[in-house]
């Protein structure tokens, strides 16, 4: 890029502040209570309330300091929501009453504070979030030892463990944060005067939390936190405005490493030199260049272990593309603000006359970074081991190709020297260049382009079977040619090796996303198991098994493609990579001998198994970076396997406890109350039966009889349900007239019916059906019940039959309150009632269960409709089949 040209933002930077919402946030930063960030907050607002700004204050807490509660006077305060809690009124923010007052900036304190239970969020920060994408600027307050990353640190510092917290990515979002800061000191003169906390807690948290060496930590940590994120937002401006960096104002290193025996003292230098500038933020970064060579299993290998030791080490982990090195290099660095850059300089450094070399290029173009060369010590580095390569793998056979195509080229050119001139023949000569280049890459293409250009010149330019050139339009000739020749080749070798990357990544993203579709497709964990076994070892070339934990030990869950026995050691070495997380096995440095290599699943909250690989032979850079994602793949497919299973029980022992609270709660009252009342009826009979009256006798032995047969349906309708649930219901087939068995089920209701009216709707014909004439009456009498107990005295209930090509059709309806339509879909469960108290004494809600039961057993359909009319009103229809459609003509 010249000086001329225009920078250009980062899209994601103008992306990510695009996305950050309308909202802006404000974060009052302290290193504790008392150091005044609630009152500098008021103050705040106040001038911005006087400058004529739309001021809110949604939640702050005075904690009685009297200087606090001034600044509230003229600014609009919000009530606050009272919620209950155990017997007691907390007094929560009102979310929803900012979100429909949505001022111009409200005012939230405590950052940090847990919501009641039963709130929207459980956090405050969380009910802030939605503020912000609502469109409302948000200020509010934090102590520096409620973020996340520190509550570790805060508690080795003063011994109190932070149960509220703040993830460190929600203040990192914050547009501005503003430092609330004195000394410690000054803070215990506060505290001595009574400008924090009463007295006597005074004294207690002077002696205790407040103590001039944790202050004086805590003040550290607040003043480090509040400088990384004005160091982010400095870059964040940066990438927005597009200025290139480096601006020293805070110092970000970048470490490059390679497939070398250097990477991992390079990380370590890295760390080191974090380490003298303060914790300065650290990055290690692998450049891959397309045009490269694939790197062999034990370059891919160091450089693994380079990048995993980097992340243990608290540095972060980046892979840059780019065929210049050095461009892409500075391009991040300028991005990203590096000031310093690390690189290594190993003993057997050759120089290449076609590359450039990465120190001094560096050295030339990294304006305003300061370079670190670490060089590597002669001893100490085991010499890399070379691996064995196929024959067409060999370096020199691209090149021995290539000098074939010339030689082919040079006959050819022979043959037709005679009728042509020898100008055109260096055509037949481009040609072999040009197919160097596809055939074997870039430097068999320079070689077959010098080789071209000395074989035209030697064999066709006179004089022949010289080198020298004997006119002076030859030489322009040759010169042109050998140029061309040249770059052709170059051009056509990059192509070539370019186009080999991307089939590599392509190979391997087809290979990913097979592989996660598979693995995305088991239900259970052990499909899951098996999955990730086979695509494993399809990827490996070599057996894999995949162990879960069970029973406090790990078993094996699957394997591919054969189940192998594995030895005490390879369990041991299992375990210690279930255990640990880590690695063990062949290839580690945890039980080298065992001859499996088992490294831990990790999922996204738990580790889900171990996988074994036997050490594979030969490996590219390409198929470990498929195996690590096929791992995590797996780790995760694992992990919501059982999660799966594990809601799935959740759900099911929901239901049963469901099924038992409603069943306890049935039998409670509708087996109590119907005995109760004939308890009490026959008591009654027995001590003063001599002594009442004929019809109070009578009234008391008809209440026997009906809490009786009350009692009797109640147990019936249990023992068809356990015969429904048990399958033990056997159904007889046999033709059956619809309208006969209606009937029947109405007379054995009519003593219920009371002054209610019934209607009937029959045809003079209706076809006959196969059905169980004893399961459809009692289904019919259950429908009938349920009509009776919930329409009103004197009420109709029409009984209808009918009839279409395919089924028979009953219909019954009531004139009762009808059923919500929310609950239509629900009427025919088990012990499903109305949420009316007053439904207690209408049944235990099996009826309509087991009518839907009997109905489905005989094939048929059983569906309800509400409200029928003017709101009111419930149809229950039942379908059965016929065993031959009607024609329609006969209908």
């Amino acid at each position: 890029m010249t000086g001329e040209e225009p920078r250009r933002p980062d899209p994601d930077a103008l992306l990510a502040a695009a996305s950050h919402g309308q909202g802006r946030l404000k974060v009052f930063l302290g290193m504790s209570p008392g150091v005044g960030k609630t009152y500098e907050m008021l103050r705040a607002a106040r001038r911005r309330k006087a400058e004529g700004g739309d001021v809110v204050v949604g939640l702050v807490e005075t904690h009685g300091r009297k200087e606090t509660q001034s600044l509230l006077r003229g600014l609009d305060v919000m009530p606050r929501k009272p919620v209950e809690h155990r017997g007691r009124t907390l007094l929560e923010f009102d979310l929803d009453a900012a979100l429909a007052r949505k001022p111009e900036l409200l005012l939230v304190d405590e950052y940090a504070h847990s919501n009641a239970p039963g709130s929207r969020h459980p956090k405050r920060w969380q009910d802030i979030e939605e503020l912000l994408r609502a469109g409302i600027d948000v200020w509010t307050t934090l102590n520096v030892q409620h973020l996340e990353s520190l509550v570790d640190v805060v508690w080795k510092i003063t011994g109190v463990r932070q149960r509220e917290t703040v993830p460190d990515l929600a203040l990192s979002r914050a547009d501005e944060i503003e430092l609330i800061d004195i000394t410690p000191a000054e803070l215990r003169e506060r505290m001595a005067e009574g400008k924090v906390y009463v007295p006597e807690t005074a004294r207690l948290a002077a002696d205790r939390f407040f103590k001039i060496e944790n202050l004086t930590a805590l003040r550290e940590l607040v003043l480090r936190r509040a400088a990384q994120a004005v160091d982010d937002q400095l870059i964040g401006a940066m990438k927005r405005a597009g200025v290139e960096g480096p601006w020293a104002a805070g110092e970000r290193i970048l470490v490059l490493v390679g497939p070398d025996t250097m990477a991992s003292s390079l990380v370590r230098a890295g760390r080191r030199l974090s380490d003298m500038m303060m914790d300065a933020p650290w990055t290690v970064a692998h450049v891959e260049r397309p045009n490269a060579p694939v790197i062999s299993a034990v370059q891919a290998q160091k450089l693994r272990d380079a990048l995993k030791l980097a992340e243990q080490l608290g540095g972060s982990v980046i892979t840059l593309t780019g065929d210049d090195l050095v461009a892409t290099v500075l391009d991040y660095g300028r991005r990203n603000n590096t000031t310093q850059i690390v690189v290594g300089k190993t003993a057997r450094t050759r120089r290449n006359p076609f590359r450039r070399n990465l120190i001094n290029a560096l050295l030339g173009e990294a304006d305003g970074a300061a370079l670190h060369v670490i060089t590597e010590t002669a001893e100490g580095h085991e010499p890399e081991p070379k691996p064995r390569r196929d024959l067409h793998d060999m370096p020199w056979s691209g090149h021995a190709g290539a000098m074939a195509l010339v030689a082919l080229a040079v006959g050819i050119s022979w043959l037709i020297d005679a009728h042509v001139e020898s100008g055109k023949l260096a055509m037949v000569f481009m040609l072999s260049v040009l197919i160097s280049g596809l055939a074997f890459g870039l430097w068999p293409a320079v070689l077959a382009a010098a080789a071209s250009a000395f074989a035209y010149n030697f064999f066709f330019l006179e004089p022949r079977l010289t080198m020298r050139i004997g006119q002076a339009a030859d030489v322009l000739t040759f010169v042109v040619f050998f140029a061309v020749a040249m770059t052709t080749g170059w051009l056509t070798g990059r192509v070539r090796d370019q186009t080999r990357a991307v089939a590599r990544r392509a190979s391997a993203i087809a290979a990913v996303l097979a592989s996660t579709r598979r693995l995305s497709s088991a239900a259970k964990a052990d499909e899951a198991a098996a999955a990730l076994a086979e695509q494993l070892a399809a990827a490996t070339g070599c057996k894999a098994v995949v162990l879960t934990p069970q029973s406090e030990d790990l078993f094996l869950a699957a394997a591919a493609p054969t189940r192998p026995a594995l030895s005490a050691g390879d369990m041991a070495a299992a375990r210690w990579a279930w255990e640990k997380g880590e690695a063990a096995g062949a290839g580690t440095g945890t039980m080298p001998n065992v001859g499996w290599t088992f490294r831990p699943l990790q999922g996204v909250k738990s580790r889900a198994g171990v996988v074994g690989v036997e050490p594979a032979a030969v490996a590219t850079e390409e198929g470990e970076r498929f195996v690590a994602s096929l791992l995590d793949q797996g780790a995760v497919a694992l992990e919501r396997a059982e999660l799966a299973a594990v809601a799935a029980d959740a759900e099911a022992l929901r239901r049963t406890d469901q099924v038992r609270s409603a069943l306890l709660n049935s039998v409670s009252h509708d087996l109590r109350t119907p005995l109760s009342t004939v308890l009490g009826s026959a008591t009654t009979l027995i001590d003063y039966g001599k002594t009442l009256q004929p019809k109070v006798r009578d009234d008391l032995l008809l209440s026997i009889r009906e809490e009786a047969e009350r009692l009797n349906r109640y147990v019936g309708d249990l023992l068809d349900m356990t015969r429904l649930e048990g399958g033990a219901l056997v159904t007889r087939r046999e033709w059956s007239d619809v309208r006969d068995v209606l009937r029947a089920a109405v007379d054995r209701v009519r003593r219920r019916l009371e002054n209610r009216r019934v209607v009937w709707d029959f045809p003079d014909k209706v076809t006959m059906v196969m059905a169980d004439p004893s399961l459809l009456e009692q289904a019919l009498v259950n429908i009938l019940e349920n009509a009776i107990a919930y329409s009103p005295d004197g009420a109709k209930i029409e009984i209808a039959a009918y009839e279409d090509r395919n089924n028979v059709v009953i219909s019954i309806e009531d004139e009762g309150r009808g059923i919500p339509t929310s609950e239509l879909e629900r009427v025919f469960e088990k012990f499903r009632r109305m949420d009316e108290s007053t439904d207690r004494g209408k049944g235990a809600g099996l009826g309509l269960a087991i009518s839907k039961g009997f109905v489905e057993a005989m094939r048929g359909r059983i569906a309800a409709a509400s409200p029928i009319h003017d709101g009111r009103g419930t149809r229950i229809l039942i379908s059965l089949p016929k065993e031959r459609a009607t024609p329609v003509g006969l209908l």
